[in-house]
């Protein structure tokens, strides 16, 4: 009797160290561990790509913001699951694609509403845009409803109405939008894109300064 409870108390007690090392190892050293090196070699996207102007964090380089007015460039449409009534900069709370197909006649008249803006709102005295000009991505939401990046066309697209607003010459803001552009990843993975938030955020030092 005395032996089989022996017995059993060793095994607890080993169960209970192998407990406690596992935990130490992989709730605690581990998870350091990899918070360490994270923050020492990436640093930036650790802490959620953010994105900073005069001195504090405006944004994520990850994640598009909504209800830019029509002096800034403007961003992907935001079609996804769920509005957001607490935080206005991001239109979506969660994210997604709005899975309505191709045929659909709700996706179909938002993409004409959505051309038809565009078209009003980037034609100006001296510039008027054609609906052939207009890209996809500029009546259209990404797959996550949350892109932060426009493509090379629709920014180009906006330049324009930019100026005029902002009273800078065409050739200013073209600068700055391709300044703002990055090319394909490796230089033959994806589409060139343009981050919207760190475009009007440098438009905005640019009116400052002029």
């Amino acid at each position: 009797m005395n032996n089989s409870v022996s017995n059993t108390a060793r095994l607890l007690w080993a169960g209970l160290r192998a407990l406690l090392v596992l935990t130490l190892v992989t709730g605690v050293i581990y998870p350091l561990a990899v918070t360490g090196v994270a923050q020492a070699l990436f640093n930036n996207k650790a802490n959620g790509s953010e994105i900073k102007a005069d001195g504090k964090v405006v944004g994520s380089s990850l994640i598009g913001q909504q209800g830019y007015s029509l002096d800034y460039f403007q961003g992907r449409p935001a079609g996804g699951l769920g509005t957001n009534s607490v935080n206005t900069q991001y239109k979506l709370i969660l994210s997604g694609a709005t899975n309505l197909s191709a045929d659909s006649k709700v996706l179909v008249k938002q993409v004409e509403d959505a051309k038809a803006a565009v078209v009003k709102n980037n034609s100006t005295a001296d510039y008027k845009v054609k609906p052939s000009q207009v890209p996809a991505d500029a009546v259209t939401s990404s797959g996550s409803g949350l892109d932060p990046d426009i493509s090379p066309a629709y920014a180009e697209l906006q330049v324009h109405r930019v100026a005029e607003r902002n009273h800078l010459s065409v050739t200013q803001v073209e600068k700055l939008v391709e300044d703002h552009t990055d090319g394909r990843t490796l230089g033959f993975i994806g589409e060139p894109t343009v981050n919207v938030l760190e475009l009007n955020i440098a438009l905005k030092s640019l009116v400052t300064k002029s």
